[in-house]
Order: C-alpha cells, then structure tokens, then sequence
C-alpha cells in the first residue's frame, strides 16, 4: 500500500483520487486550494484556547455535542478500552464557540466544505455505475442543509508522565461519517493500516490534504470505499514534551438520509456514538 499525492490542478485529479479512495481508503491532495496561512492561524488560536481555564465555560453539550470535551471524557475507540490522550472542541456554525476562535473556524468551515463537496462529486463520478445505483441520492446532496458536519479542533497535549498505561493520542479507530477532510497537523504522528495489517505513516507536510472514507460512504457503497483504520501515535523523547493541533472536517449527511437497507445517517451515527461511549 503507498499513499501517492494527487495534484488537485492535474487534468487527471479527479480519477486518481477516487481510483486512490477505492484501494486505500484514503487519498492525498497536493496543490489543493485549502491556504496554509489560514490554518495557522487556527493552529495559533487553538494553543492559546486550550492552554486557558476559560475553556471549560464552553463545555458540552450532551445532546447537541457542541463545545469543549475535556480529557477526562474522551472517546473511547470502538474496541478498546482506554481513552484516547486528547482534548478537543466541537464546532458547528450553530453552536457555541468563544469569540477568538468563531471568525477563523467558520471561514475555514465555509472553505473546507466546498472543496469537500466538490471532492464527494469526483467520487460520484467516477463510482463504478453499479455503486452508485444504490446512493439513495447524489452524494453532494446527501450534505445539503444537513447542520451535521463537524469540524473538530483536536489537541493532544504534551506528555507528563502520568499518562494512563496502554493509552496512545488516538487508539486505531474509522472515521463515522461520509467523507474527512485534514490538512497537515502541526506535528507527526498519523499512521493508516495496510492491507497487510502494517501501520505506514501519513506524511507531516502542509502540501498534502489527506482525505479519508468514513463508515457511512463505506455502507453507501457497499464496501466499494472501505472505511480505513488510522491511528495517531504517542511522541517518543523530546517529542514528548510538544502537543499536536490537528483540524479534521467530518462531512455528515442530514439524518435522514438512506444509506443503505440497514440505516439511515441518523440511526448510524447514534449507533456509533453509543459504541465511543459520548451519549
């Protein structure tokens, strides 16, 4: 397995990356239109935030999932038992989010998801007729006023020594919703899992924009885009007394759409919420 950078402004873009999503579940994006100045400057804001008591005047909402999650409720991967080493907070264009931080996550949620939305019509596209026989309706369109789609500002803080045993930044785990989008974070870490059960790691650098299948494309499709486990990995010596910022954009469709005979968004998404042990 080999993770190839696909360049977003070649004549071939968008086969490339589908035939990439299709083998590998994953699929990298150079000289793609998402601005690094742009999410450096979260990066800024989000260390700033996250180093502040004042965090926790936004705390969760259990029912809306908006706001800060603390360590203390972090996710526990589906088939682990030990949570995650990360804080993180929930932003949607609906919920709450403190003054510092709203301008740049809604410019960039707004940038983010068009490209996003062009990116699920490159795999409409180029889904073998078959697949896309059984999409309830055009992907795009699965998206369209859905107020769902989450960006997520992720924090893994630097190591102090009294870290949980067995517990890593972010337990090997898939993604719930349709398609994610993450540009480079600010340090390593990333790894995805091969066919053959290695663990190959995701390059650190700002010109690839990594985008994932997550498990509801994977039902839609009937496997034909597997949902691939990734993993982020602890830091080892000095490495561990830096934290890492990442920026992961899970497109959700609205809940009622149909993905498959099973489920719809809805039922899917509470089904896996319950299983990371978040409601």
């Amino acid at each position: 397995m080999k993770l190839v950078a696909v360049d977003y402004a070649s004549d071939n873009a968008a086969k490339d990356f589908v035939e990439s999503l299709h083998q590998t579940g994953f699929g990298v994006l150079k000289n793609h239109p998402i601005q690094q100045k742009m999410v450096d400057t979260i990066y800024e804001a989000a260390k700033a935030f996250f180093a502040k008591d004042e965090k926790y005047d936004y705390r969760y909402n259990v029912g809306t999932q908006d706001g800060y999650f603390p360590p203390d409720v972090s996710e526990v991967a589906k088939g682990h038992t030990v949570k995650d080493i990360k804080e993180y907070f929930h932003y949607y264009p609906w919920g709450q989010c403190p003054e510092e931080l709203k301008p740049y996550l809604s410019s960039y949620y707004e940038h983010a998801m068009n490209l996003a939305k062009e990116l699920l019509n490159w795999i409409e596209q180029y889904s073998p007729e078959a697949v896309a026989a059984n999409y309830s309706e055009p992907l795009s369109n699965m998206v369209k006023d859905s107020d769902q789609t989450l960006l997520r500002v992720l924090h893994y803080p630097p190591f102090k020594g009294d870290e949980e045993p067995g517990a890593i930044r972010a337990a090997a785990h898939e993604d719930i919703n349709l398609i994610t989008i993450l540009p480079a974070a600010n340090e390593p870490g990333l790894q995805v899992k091969t066919k053959e059960d290695t663990w190959l790691d995701v390059p650190c650098d700002f010109g690839n924009l990594i985008v994932n299948i997550g498990d509801m494309l994977q039902e839609a499709s009937g496997g034909y885009f597997p949902s691939t486990t990734h993993r982020v990995i602890n830091p080892e010596g000095q490495d561990q007394s830096r934290g890492r910022i990442s920026l992961p954009l899970f497109l959700h469709p609205r809940p009622d759409v149909k993905l498959s005979e099973r489920h719809t968004a809805g039922t899917y998404l509470q089904e896996r919420l319950r299983e990371l042990g978040v409601i």
